[in-house]
């Protein structure tokens, strides 16, 4: 055992050396270790803080795996206002505004420094004695809301500055957002799932910031660019010293600026990004210019809404008016129908558009569309094309409105419609081909069972062939099945076998989300696989029994019952076993640290003094006990911070489950309440 003097230093050595890894790997892009060494050096940590919370340093890296809960964000006013530019779309007035700027400087030369604005969440953080200790939200510009916890989870962030000669106190202002393969990857999970996929990535960031739960924030990961600094101790002349300094200091700030001697050299600037910004990981709606001198800047002053020495120009959505052709309609694995605009082809934004999402029925409503109508076309966020409009004074009178379908185009099974949801769904998920074919294509996934040697249209041959229906069927197939495809030769066939047979070894959570129960992501797959231990525990699970395992709510709580009730999937989980794939879990459970809490059960509510939600939850299970998501009649505790929600009291007041404080909590840990 070691000593608590000898506990706090190798706190103190895993958090520099997490954080110095974490520094190469998303500041430098050169990491020296592995990601199962990085994770096994957080993992000590994490456990370290768990048995002794007291003893975690403020820059942590542990912060960014979240797990703070935040029913009420508080309310901070900004040391420095954070003002709206003035924006505009025209060359004309952007040459104006340099008139402007020429004439208040008094013939004095100057220069403007040009960044790209992005299309995020602008974020204050605000730092002391190197620290990360608030992050505030834009709010109305005079105060915004206190999320620090869940902007700490954003890994290329600095929680501590180390260079030297930093200020006592200095604020950053940066853009908090969703690069553009995280959010694509973000709605590809949602629909595997059943869920409805999210509008644009700006507005899932926003979201994401005021999400209570920030191990949820964690795991969206969010980015951030730095672009101001801002403090009484800077040492910096110019906005071009403050970027400069931002870098130097570890905050990650595009490489997209540049300094401009003049108003034609900004033109040129917005020219080239107006061409190239489709390549950024991220949306970009246009360019900010500021006049680069801070004395200028403080010369220049501000009106009441923006800074004089500061404009916006905004990129001009390339839109362009074509023909509706047609309207049809994709199926996917869980049976969502995506209406899809059939287009005359149109050159938009670098590339030829035949086709653009229409989202849902409600869409179509909404845009009012016809058949035969010129509509207006946009690319949403550069990439995905999207329908924004009608051309009303090209319609003609005799087109009719679109009437949304009844039934599945592939099936012709009759659509169903959720209460709730604004999405149409074939119920008939056993005999509809694009259901079948998705389910193999997700259980086939890379975060299922990794088959990298099948593929989609591998998949829909098979499933022509009438080869393979079911994932099962996979288990059973031949070299003589593999070489009727087209384009399979000797070779190829054995390296599927190879990669169906290598697949058996995928460990049970990998299973469990490969099947496909709708709901079931891969987090909620490895909570379960840890809870019910094996297939057969899970499928005999009550309701109730489901609802007191980790992340499970009602809705996924349903599903798996719905699940395990039908004789078919009954069916295809005996051929899955007689395959021999893996239905046990090897998840390790956290360590032990004594069993004074053993067979007792709690809810955690509220927010706590001396613990973050996720850690109280780690203290209970490294001590014996067992934590429960829902209060039901079988529960011991409910251990209550601030904030604890309304309805939770009443029920466990309802059904007589025992309330106790964060103080009785620790007596209890001390043996003085068993």
């Amino acid at each position: 055992m070691m000593t608590l003097e000898e506990t706090k230093n190798k706190i103190q050595k895993l958090t520099d050396q997490v954080n110095h890894h974490n520094d190469l790997y998303y500041q430098k892009s050169k990491p020296e270790i592995s990601d199962y060494e990085f994770d096994q050096l957080l993992d000590q940590l994490i456990q370290l803080e768990n048995q002794y919370p007291e003893l975690r340093l403020q820059d942590s890296p542990t912060q960014r795996v979240g797990g703070t809960i935040t029913k009420e964000f508080a309310t901070v006013y900004h040391q420095y206002p954070m003002m709206s530019l003035g924006n505009t779309y025209s060359e004309e007035e952007l040459t104006d505004f340099d008139g402007r700027v020429a004439k208040m400087l008094d013939g004095d030369e100057y220069e403007y420094f040009c960044e790209l604005k992005f299309d995020g969440v602008s974020i204050s953080l605000i730092y002391e004695n190197g620290l990360l200790m608030k992050a505030v939200t834009r709010g109305d510009g005079v105060r915004g809301d206190d999320v620090t916890a869940n902007i700490k989870t954003i890994r290329s962030l600095p929680l501590r500055i180390k260079s030297k000669n930093i200020p006592a106190q200095f604020e950053v202002r940066g853009e908090v957002y969703l690069p553009k393969e995280v959010f694509k990857q973000l709605n590809k999970d949602r629909e595997d799932i059943g869920e409805e996929t999210y509008a644009n990535a700006r507005n899932t960031a926003s979201g994401t910031v005021k999400m209570q739960d920030s191990s949820e924030v964690a795991k969206r990961r969010l980015d951030c660019y730095a672009y101001y600094l801002l403090g009484e101790d800077n040492e910096v002349e110019t906005h071009a010293d403050s970027i400069y300094k931002l870098e130097t200091w570890g905050f990650r700030v595009s490489p997209t600026y540049k300094k401009c001697k003049n108003i034609q050299s900004v033109l040129d600037y917005i020219k080239e990004w107006e061409h190239k910004r489709s390549e950024l990981p991220l949306d970009t709606d246009g360019v900010v210019i500021k006049v680069n001198s801070l004395e200028q800047q403080e010369s220049l002053g501000f009106t009441a809404k923006s800074p004089r020495w500061a404009i916006a120009y905004k990129f001009k959505a390339e839109s362009i008016s074509t023909r509706l052709n047609d309207i049809t309609y994709q199926v996917g694995r869980t049976g969502s129908v995506t209406p899809v605009a059939e287009l005359e082809p149109v050159f938009l934004a670098g590339t030829t558009v035949k086709r653009a999402s229409l989202h849902n029925a409600n869409e179509i409503a909404r845009l009012d569309l016809r058949i035969g109508d010129y509509v207006f076309v946009e690319k949403g966020g550069e990439i995905i094309p999207k329908v924004t409009g009608v051309d009303i004074e090209k319609r003609n009178p005799s087109l009719e409105a679109v009437v949304y379908i009844s039934t599945c185009p592939e099936c012709h099974t009759p659509l169903v419609r959720k209460e709730g949801e604004a999405n149409h769904y074939c119920p008939d998920e056993k005999g509809c081909p694009p259901q079948i074919k998705g389910r193999i294509e997700h259980f086939i996934q890379r975060k299922a069972m990794d088959i990298d040697s099948l593929g989609e249209q591998t998949i829909k041959q098979l499933f022509d062939l009438g080869l393979v229906k079911t994932p099962a069927d996979l288990y059973d197939l031949t070299k003589e099945d593999l070489l009727k495809l087209e384009k399979v030769k000797e070779k190829t066939a054995q390296n599927i076998l190879d990669g169906i047979g290598q697949s058996k070894s995928q460990p049970f959570e990998n299973v469990l989300f490969g099947i496909g129960i709708r709901y079931v992501g891969k987090t909620v797959a490895e909570k379960l696989a840890r809870h019910f231990k094996n297939i057969d525990a899970l499928a005999a699970a009550t309701y109730e029994q489901l609802l007191v395992a980790p992340e499970v709510g009602e809705k996924i709580a349903q599903s798996v019952v719905d699940f395990f009730k039908d004789h078919d999937s009954l069916k295809e989980i005996d051929r899955l076993k007689n395959s021999e794939l893996q239905f046990e879990s090897t998840l390790e459970e956290p360590t032990l640290v004594s069993d004074i809490l053993g067979g007792k059960s709690f809810v955690v509510s509220g927010v706590f003094q001396n613990y973050e939600r996720d850690q109280l939850k780690e203290v209970i299970t490294s001590h014996g006990g067992k934590v429960l998501s829902s209060i039901s009649g079988n529960l011991d505790f409910v251990v209550a911070g601030d904030n604890m929600g309304p309805a939770k009291k009443e029920k466990a007041d309802k059904l007589g489950v025992k309330i106790i404080t964060e103080e009785e909590f620790e007596a209890m840990l001390k043996n003085s309440l068993l």
